[in-house]
């Protein structure tokens, strides 16, 4: 029995869509970044000076900063999380609206990635990314979401 070439073709391109599609779903943005089924702890990445985990938290509102103007313009506020650990949200408001009425003692969560520093690290990425490269993140304040 023999394979016309029209066959041969078709099967060529099942092969190549099945490689395309497998590396596509590896290496996708979502995938790269994505959280495991195992709840992360913040204070093991700190512990281990580990970067570049989504990350989502929830913590109260310690300090309010002055926004960082410098480049791409962030809201800045450091949150405490139950287990006591610090951490310094920075939230893109060319990208995204800033965090309305944000008080001291406001509870927010946040999604976005960590980034270790020898302060307690930092959450950024909280915003929707324009560009779909990256997992999209977001603040959670007084039942309204900001990304």
């Amino acid at each position: 029995m023999s394979i016309s070439t029209r066959q041969k073709q078709r099967i060529w391109l099942i092969i190549a869509f099945i490689v395309v599609s497998y590396f596509a779903s590896k290496y996708s943005p979502e995938h790269m970044f994505s959280q495991s089924s195992q709840p992360i702890s913040i204070e093991k990445l700190f512990q281990q000076k580990q970067s570049n985990v989504q990350l989502e938290v929830t913590g109260n509102v310690i300090k309010l900063l002055r926004d960082d103007v410098n480049g791409s313009r962030h809201q800045r506020f450091i949150i405490k999380l139950a287990s006591g650990h610090t951490l310094l949200i920075a939230h893109n408001i060319d990208l995204a609206h800033r965090v309305d009425a944000l008080y001291l003692g406001d509870e927010i969560t946040a999604y976005g990635e960590y980034e270790w520093n020898s302060e307690g690290g930092v959450l950024h990425w909280t915003h929707h990314d324009p560009e779909n490269n990256h997992p999209h993140g977001w603040i959670r304040h007084h039942g309204l979401q900001y990304q």
